[in-house]
């Protein structure tokens, strides 16, 4: 757990902080959410993919005709990165305005900005940082809510998918020693452990320069299967060493690789790797068939990984501000984080509501699988499991 006391001043700043202001452009009332994730740096698609669906979110709400409020939305850049993500926080905490947060997107800067936001009673919802214990309440993260089922949901996902459909027999699991993904590695080698199956694990620290060591580990260990537990940066390279030491045991990764970036960067090595998300595929739900239209000609690309979470988890903010803005009651971070706490949102991906630990009231992983240069959508992986 990351201590770190704010000054005096601030302290007081942020804990009256109330987020109407005039400056909408037309004399009338402007709210404003704060985004924080990597949006540069490696991996920052991801980020960009969920900023993009908060945008839209905004863009939608403030071009409706004869709203009672305008939102502004200001985005802080962690670079996906634990020693950067404080600042990130400290960023949007410091500006008075802000009166809840969406994101962070990854679960080592949600780890090491928890304690602050905490502090400044700022409600932060993420749409994707899945690590199992960023909800303990050791931590004292209060003020984090959880917009997607944790890893426990998608490494068990995974393992009963090679236990039972694919009734494979020994698996090796590769983590990149990140919060992300010792997390996720951590969950699935119970998981196959508890259904009979061999498991070997390995961890090979993001950034590894060269991963001929890692592919030859692979290729000798006499696994019928494999994990990597990791993010699509380090999951590309990897991948063409699998594919140039010949290995051909099915591979799978999570979230963090399920991004075409993954293919841009791996090309046809890329090809029959299965990828999980707890999230469905915008471009193919008939629920998000509008949404993926108008994401499209709002940004030039397909909605990807998390866009459309993204964009519910902020309408469902927008929602709340709403009510109470028509209650007339003054918005301060401490009431928009009791409020969101209690609140229900029937999205576009699902219904999102959260338990008392913050975690995501839900489950639901799902399962893709990489062909001929494309990220294709199979289905529910439990389901799919038992098929």
């Amino acid at each position: 757990m990351i201590k770190i006391a704010l000054p005096v001043a601030a302290s007081a700043l942020v804990l009256s902080a109330c987020g109407s202001d005039d400056d909408s452009g037309d004399g009338g009332k402007t709210y404003t959410i704060g985004f924080q994730a990597g949006l540069s740096g490696e991996n920052a698609q991801l980020g960009i993919n969920e900023a993009n669906g908060a945008e839209l979110a905004v863009v939608q709400w403030n071009n409706q005709p004869n709203v009672p409020f305008k939102i502004k939305l200001t985005k802080s850049d962690d670079e996906a990165s634990e020693t950067k993500a404080a600042s990130a926080a400290q960023k949007l905490i410091d500006d008075s305005k802000v009166i809840a947060v969406i994101g962070p997107a990854f679960s080592g800067p949600t780890k090491a900005s928890g304690a602050l936001y905490a502090q400044a009673k700022l409600a932060t919802v993420s749409p994707s940082a899945t690590n199992p214990t960023l909800t303990d309440p050791s931590n004292g993260f209060t003020s984090l809510l959880r917009g997607v089922p944790n890893d426990f949901a998608q490494g068990s996902g995974m393992a009963t998918y090679y236990a039972q459909k694919l009734k494979l027999k020994k698996v090796l699991i590769v983590d990149d020693k990140s919060e992300y993904g010792v997390g996720l590695s951590d969950v699935a080698k119970a998981e196959l452990t508890k259904a009979g199956v061999q498991v070997v694990s390995e961890s090979v620290p993001k950034g590894t320069p060269d991963y001929t060591s890692a592919a030859t580990t692979v290729k000798n260990s006499g696994a019928d299967g494999m994990i990597y537990a990791g993010y699509y940066q380090d999951a590309a390279p990897f991948a063409k060493k699998l594919k140039e030491q010949g290995v051909k045991i099915p591979m799978i990764s999570g979230d963090g690789t399920n991004d075409p970036k993954f293919i841009e960067l791996a090309g046809d090595a890329a090809d029959n790797w299965y990828l999980t998300c707890p999230c469905t595929d915008a471009k193919v739900e008939p629920a998000t068939k509008d949404f993926t239209t108008a994401y499209t000609a709002q940004f030039k690309e397909a909605p990807s990984t998390y866009s459309a979470e993204s964009f519910d988890l902020t309408n469902m903010v927008i929602q709340e501000i709403k009510k109470l803005d028509e209650a007339g009651t003054k918005i301060t971070r401490e009431l928009m984080l009791t409020t969101l706490k209690k609140a229900s949102y029937k999205g576009l991906t699902k219904t999102f509501s959260f338990d008392e630990k913050g975690e995501f009231a839900g489950k639901g992983i799902y399962l893709y699988e990489v062909k001929a240069g494309k990220i294709g959508y199979l289905g529910n992986i439990e389901e799919l499991a038992k098929s």
